[in-house]
């Protein structure tokens, strides 16, 4: 059990309440049973202590000899509770006179305590309620030995004075096996509430460990978790709600997934549905196209802005068709990787070669980086990024490339959409058994693999233009965002950032966007320097889901 466990803590405030009430009652019990004991004890040994005084010592002349003292002391002692007597008279000449009954040699007048002796010769004051000068004092006392004793003196009216000393040490014991019991009594206690706390512990964590579990099932996806209810607790109650709950929930995301997938749909058909007459059309401005830039002056100047209107609006509308294309497939989880080894120096540069960016980019690459990545998707990302910071940004737009270690968790563990690689992994060796490398040629690549692993691709560009507001930079991903509603209509599409983030997705890497301390926005794309690992690790099941949705789209 956890220190902070549910039913660690049960357990301990069981004991506590258990222990709290034995304790008690163990005491009070105690308390009790030793002043029953003591207290019967000391009035028995005392009533017989007190007639004895009155038969044996009263009997006594006023001025009795020793012997007479040592004959009475033996015989006060002889008594049931056999107790030691210490007697003592004045003589005529005017000193002690001290005997005992030699019961306990080691008793004398040393052991009597001061107090015990000034009360018993104090004389009391004859009135109607007190009949008797003097009285019987006790005072209960410990030996150098540890042994309880009770010490009692009383005097007769011109007579002797005799003290009596009694020895407690059986009643000790009773009372120390007594004290044992209860303890003994306690600690069953103690561990009968422990069993009983672990009993309850586990009556009542079970269904909150069934719930828990349910909950994390739920959390995973499994919306059609239920737990079994029985009775009519409190818990009970818990599970129909929970119940309650997760079908409402599935409810719920079945219908989001059912409008979703009908938006997607809706969107898939048509984009296809307009690349039919969205040809045609392209046809014919490509041709007005031609007549606009021939010589011979076909287009009548009248109608040249509109026929420029027409063919540059055309040419957008195609590039917002062929985005929501690539967009679906995203959506489909139908995007793949075609992995090939690059030069990034040299992407970068046939990138912005031909886009004729080359007098707006400054490139700061070192020759020789390459990785293995899909050097199409690498294009839309690159073009996409350096297209969208010299459109709302400031030329020159500076894009540098740096190779980093590899944070310690994976760049994108949870990408929206499974990478999948369009060929099979070649394995040279099944085919060509007598090929295959040795043991050290094995190792040296996979020391290479893992070092690529360890490595990143960090390509970042940065414009010289206002920045981005900060209330922006949350949404500069997202799909058809405007940053200014007041400029609800754009050259580009607003779903440019979007694909480019999608393609860094499938690659295994992200894109973040940041304004530079210097002035500017900072796009930093991160890349694995070798895609092959992420391709491999593609969920099985969502290339399935992939394959599906493009049946049934591919069926309608």
């Amino acid at each position: 059990m956890r220190f902070t466990s549910l039913r660690l803590r049960l357990v301990l405030v069981f004991g506590l309440v258990a222990l709290t009430a034995a304790v008690t009652a163990s005491g009070i019990a105690y308390w009790l049973n030793r002043e029953a004991v003591l207290t019967r004890a000391q009035d028995a040994v005392l009533r017989d202590f007190e007639q004895e005084m009155q038969n044996r010592a009263g009997a006594l002349p006023s001025e009795p000899t020793q012997e007479e003292l040592r004959r009475a002391a033996e015989q006060m002692s002889n008594g049931s509770q056999h107790f030691s007597v210490l007697l003592i008279s004045v003589a005529p000449d005017g000193r002690l006179v001290v005997e005992s009954s030699g019961m306990l040699d080691s008793f004398t007048l040393e052991d009597v305590p001061r107090s015990l002796r000034e009360a018993v010769n104090r004389k009391q004051k004859l009135t109607s309620a007190n009949s008797s000068p003097y009285h019987l004092y006790w005072q209960r006392t410990v030996g150098e030995d540890g042994t309880p004793y009770l010490v009692a003196g009383a005097r007769v009216a011109d007579g002797p004075t005799g003290y009596m000393l009694k020895s407690l040490e059986p009643e000790a014991k009773d009372l120390n096996s007594l004290a044992w019991s209860l303890g003994i009594a306690t600690a069953l206690a103690l561990v009968g509430s422990a069993l009983l706390a672990q009993a309850a512990a586990t009556t009542v964590l079970r269904p909150v460990h069934r719930l828990g579990i349910a909950a994390r099932r739920l959390g995973e996806g499994k919306l059609d978790t239920r737990l079994q209810v029985s009775g009519t607790d409190e818990l009970a109650e818990l599970s129909r709600t929970f119940n309650r709950t997760a079908a409402a929930l599935e409810q719920r995301v079945a219908e989001m997934s059912a409008r979703d997938e009908a938006s997607r749909r809706f969107v898939a058909d048509m984009s296809h549905e307009l690349r039919t007459p969205l040809t045609a059309i392209t046809a014919v401005t490509e041709v007005l196209e031609e007549e606009l830039d021939a010589e011979t002056g076909g287009i009548d100047p009248m109608i040249e802005p509109a026929v420029r209107l027409v063919v540059s609006e055309t040419r957008r509308l195609g590039d917002l068709v062929e985005n929501l294309m690539e967009v679906t497939r995203f959506d489909a989880g139908t995007a793949r990787l075609v992995l090939d080894d690059v030069d990034i120096a040299d992407q970068i540069t046939a990138c912005v070669d031909a886009r004729a960016w080359l007098d707006a980019v400054e490139l700061d690459a070192e020759r020789g980086v390459t990785a293995r990545l899909d050097p199409r998707r690498l294009d839309v990302i690159l073009a996409n990024l350096i297209g969208n910071a010299l459109k709302h940004g400031g030329s020159p737009v500076r894009v540098s490339v740096r190779v980093e270690d590899a944070p310690d968790a994976p760049l994108a563990p949870h990408a929206p959409h499974p990478p999948h690689t369009a060929h099979a992994p070649h394995d040279a060796a099944a085919e060509h058994p007598e090929r295959v490398p040795d043991a050290d040629a094995a190792a040296g690549a996979d020391e290479a693999a893992a070092e690529a692993a360890r490595k990143v691709l960090v390509i970042r560009v940065r414009d010289h233009g206002p920045g981005i507001p900060e209330e922006v930079l949350p949404h500069v991903f997202d799909r058809f965002y405007k940053a200014s509603a007041s400029r609800p209509r754009s050259e580009g599409s607003g779903l440019g950032l979007s694909i480019a983030l999608e393609n860094a997705h499938i690659h295994g890497g992200e894109i973040s966007a940041a304004n530079s301390p210097e002035g500017g926005a900072v796009f930093t794309l991160r890349l694995p320097l070798d895609a092959s690992s992420v391709t491999e690790e593609a969920p099985a099941e969502q290339q399935a889901g992939g394959r599906q949705r493009q049946r049934q789209r591919s069926g309608r």
